[in-house]
């Protein structure tokens, strides 16, 4: 399999996905603290769901202009659903809720725990194995989160932050049943094809939390909060939804899980640059081993391809 796309259906080389993998991770972790500024002009569900109808609609986009565009067959369907109702609609609902009440770098350390679910049914149930240096780096990764989480450096008996760090949990299992998922389907369509078709599946259930929880509400529609939508649609949704979905599908579930552990390391930095959050010791530490993990384990998928 060459370093390019390898088949019609979407399916990446583990070379071509670590290259995606590093573009996703990057405009991810830059989006925590945009997304955090974008919550000053937006309640968090009306703005969930109006990335995801405008990443729906540049994707319909891209399909019809390149002749791409069809109907998801009969046995996508599960894959459909469980991308757009678990890694899109779930995931993104808990993680703007519990943004309301945990500062973006804690937010973007709880919501990509996925290790934690995705390594013992991998194994388990995908038979992936874990190697000497994969298991090294998987522990260090670990260890980094939980250096991170510090659950003795947040108020325990507010339950209003109690609840946000459990959404945030909450949210790392709902990608984590995707991403298992995402390994274990057979493919017909490309994860292109399906990508706007599972934001569709995604889009009416954040509009109707939307409504429900914000009622018709009201956007402020200033500039910063424009520039906030223009990245959120195309690049954030549209591009890396498409992005985590391919490389889910080129690398192992437990490489995966812990490669988008770059993404809280990324948010956590840029949070504290941008936003004044503080960056201390324990987060520092946390950094760096999973850092270190997530190379130990690159290296040992590149070493076998």
């Amino acid at each position: 399999m060459s370093t390019q796309t390898a088949t019609a259906t979407g399916a990446f080389s583990r070379r071509a996905a670590y290259l995606l993998l590093a573009a996703v991770v990057l405009i991810w972790g830059a989006n925590w603290p945009v997304m955090k500024v974008g919550l000053a002009y937006v309640e968090p569900f009306t703005f969930t769901a109006l990335r995801m109808l405008l990443g729906a609609a540049a994707l319909f986009g891209v399909l019809a202009a390149t002749g791409r565009l069809a109907v998801p067959t009969r046995r996508d369907l599960p894959v459909l659903l469980s991308v757009g109702l678990f890694q899109m609609a779930g995931f993104l609902a808990c993680v703007m809720f519990g943004l309301q009440t945990v500062d973006a770098g804690r937010s973007a350390i709880l919501a990509y725990t996925t290790p934690l679910w995705v390594t013992p049914v991998a194994v388990a149930v995908l038979g992936e194995r874990i190697g000497a240096w994969k298991g090294i780096g998987l522990g260090l990764g670990l260890a980094g989160v939980a250096a991170m989480f510090n659950p003795l450096g947040f108020a325990w008996d507010d339950p209003a932050v109690v609840r946000g760090n459990g959404l945030l949990m909450l949210a790392a299992f709902c990608w984590a049943v995707a991403i298992l998922h995402v390994r274990a389907h057979s493919w017909d369509s490309s994860p292109l094809q399906l990508a706007p078709w599972q934001m569709c599946v995604a889009a009416p259930i954040l509009t109707a939390l939307a409504l429900t929880f914000e009622g018709t509400g009201s956007i402020t529609w200033a500039p910063e909060f424009l520039a906030v939508i223009a990245y959120n649609a195309p690049l954030a949704t549209a591009f890396c939804f498409w992005g985590a979905v391919t490389v889910t599908r080129a690398l192992p579930a437990i490489s995966t899980s812990l490669g988008f552990l770059g993404v809280p390391v990324l948010g956590m930095l840029l949070a504290a640059v941008t936003l004044g959050e503080t960056l201390t010791l324990t987060r520092v530490s946390g950094l760096v081993l999973i850092v270190a993990g997530m190379a130990l384990v690159n290296l040992a998928d590149l070493r076998s391809d």
